[in-house]
């Protein structure tokens, strides 16, 4: 069976082994987990300049130190390959990236903790507890410091991925219009493990959505839907 009949999109919860597509309606709150990966080589290291004439040389500068990275092909064993924590892909496009949490190596639709095929950016949780990490078509998965803060934006794409509340997304109330056939997916949830425990709230739309995103979520989550912005 192919990555592509396994994946169970946040809208589509139902995992079988046909691949059924099952739509989710509006879930209430919930509960969720942690992550990991693999080091990358050192960064590469600036080359010494050579010392002006009756001058002392200069010492090279330190490279600048990165986090441990995950590949954006490939299965990765957690704990050696991957190192559990939080991580993030951007630059995906039309749902050609492909991840899996999985609790084993056999393959089977049973082994799979969590999946997920993606257009713009991710975010994942690997836990401790997680066996596999697996990618395929994705864009090098990078640490995050889950502490870490930044500029939120007021405006969003439609089909930008996950954003992280507080730091890509500010809280507030959001609109978007003009959704067509109830392809605009919408997910606000609590953390970035994608079980269905972690999805606070969610929602296929057709026509105009309008959500309110609390200080208090993780993450905003958008697929398919026109872009959104905030009107309160």
């Amino acid at each position: 069976m192919s990555q592509q009949k396994r994946n169970w999109f946040a809208r589509h919860k139902v995992l079988t082994a046909a691949g059924a597509v099952v739509a989710v309606v509006v879930i209430g709150a919930a509960v969720g987990g942690g992550g990991d990966t693999e080091p990358t080589t050192g960064a590469k290291q600036r080359q010494e300049q050579p010392a002006k004439q009756g001058g002392e040389k200069k010492a090279p500068e330190a490279a600048e130190k990165k986090g441990p990275t995950i590949g954006g092909d490939g299965d990765f064993e957690v704990g050696s390959d991957a190192k559990p924590g939080l991580y993030r892909s951007t630059g995906n496009e039309d749902a050609g990236c492909y991840w899996e949490r999985a609790k084993n190596a056999s393959a089977d639709t049973d082994s799979i903790l969590a999946n997920d095929n993606v257009t713009g950016t991710a975010y994942v949780e690997i836990k401790a507890t997680d066996k596999l990490f697996k990618s395929s078509g994705c864009g090098t998965w990078e640490t995050v410091d889950a502490k870490a803060k930044g500029t939120p934006g007021t405006t969003l794409k439609g089909d930008g991925g996950m954003f992280k509340v507080g730091v890509d997304i500010a809280p507030g109330t959001y609109k978007s219009t003009g959704n067509k056939d109830a392809e605009c997916y919408w997910e606000r949830a609590q953390d970035a493990t994608h079980g269905t425990d972690s999805i606070l709230a969610n929602d296929n739309v057709t026509g105009t959505a309008i959500v309110k995103v609390s200080a208090s979520d993780a993450y905003f989550k958008s697929s398919g839907c026109g872009d959104w912005v905030k009107t309160g």
